[in-house]
């Protein structure tokens, strides 16, 4: 007879030590933030500082002879929000225009450029950048002699009966285009075109196109292709450009200085005449807190609208 059988446990392996981890040491720790430290003193002494020297002026009262003194006056805000709003109005209003402009100019343009430029790619793209090679102020002054009265563009303008249309809209006075809403929206829409074409490239080029194979492979029209496909994916780009180019545009006074009126005046006007000239320093900074909160505000509700804050 043979008695139970016995079950034996398997071999165990030997035991193999864990490698020691090794920790970093402090200085390797702290090289992060010593990278960061020149960035952050930039934006203390150049930004925060000067935040914070507003501020405090805002609620000022005084005079340049006698001297300011803080006294928490903050009806400075509402007494410059209520006599100065047509012109916050009026900025908000030239600006959306000249963004919506700049969409509508520099989408086709960034598309052709991602898409369909092939080697012609690099030309176009310093093309885009070239205005940047001369001075903001010359630019603006270019646009004195393009939209000069009786000058060939505003001769083009009268024969089509463009002038008429815009006559009737309140952007121009007759046959006149200088001094007028649409010759400070031309410049802005100009000044600011590359801010928008740039960041519409950068999200255009970035998408596969493979995906517009697969979508022609399903027989999607063009037009479906890029409602469906291409728009979509280009948000990003779309919410910097239109971000970089409503936010300066906002602020601007050097367009509405040179090619508008007293009639066309926007709230940077305002706000420069107060630094400069009226040396009313407590309503120039009320009044430039006021247009940061409410481009802050609006900026805002418009990411969140747009769906997107993965920005370019």
């Amino acid at each position: 007879m043979t008695g139970p059988a016995v079950e034996t446990a398997p071999p165990q392996a030997p035991a193999t030590a864990e490698p020691p981890v090794h920790k970093p040491s402090v200085r390797k720790r702290l090289i992060p933030y010593w990278l960061l430290l020149p960035g952050i003193l930039w934006l203390l002494v150049f930004f925060v500082l000067p935040m914070i020297y507003q501020a405090s002026t805002s609620v000022q009262t005084g005079s340049l002879e006698e001297g300011f003194q803080v006294t928490w006056h903050f009806q400075t805000y509402w007494d410059a929000l209520t006599e100065y709003y047509p012109q916050f109005l009026r900025s908000l209003l030239y600006a959306g225009t000249a963004t919506a402009l700049c969409l509508l100019l520099g989408y086709p343009l960034a598309y052709l450029i991602a898409f369909k430029a092939g080697r012609w790619r690099n030309l176009l793209l310093v093309l885009v950048i070239a205005p940047f090679f001369t001075s903001f102020l010359i630019r603006t002054l270019a646009w004195k002699t393009i939209l000069a009265d009786g000058g060939p563009v505003v001769e083009v303008l009268n024969t089509v009966g463009f002038l008429d249309v815009t006559s009737w809209l309140g952007m121009t006075e007759g046959d006149r285009v200088l001094a007028t809403p649409l010759a400070v929206v031309c410049g802005l829409t100009y000044n600011f075109l590359p801010f928008m074409i740039l960041p519409l490239y950068s999200s255009l080029e970035r998408i596969d196109t493979r995906l517009h194979e697969a979508a022609g492979d399903l027989y999607a029209h063009p037009a479906t292709v890029f409602r469906k496909v291409t728009f979509p994916l280009s948000m990003p780009g779309v919410v910097s450009g239109t971000l970089l180019t409503f936010i300066p545009a906002s602020g601007d006074y050097v367009n509405a200085e040179l090619l508008g009126s007293t009639d066309t005046r926007m709230i940077g006007n305002v706000i420069q005449s107060q630094y400069l000239r009226i040396l009313d320093y407590p309503t120039a900074a009320a009044l430039s807190f006021i247009l940061m909160a409410i481009v802050l505000i609006m900026v805002t509700i418009y990411i969140r609208r747009a769906g997107t804050e993965d920005l370019v």
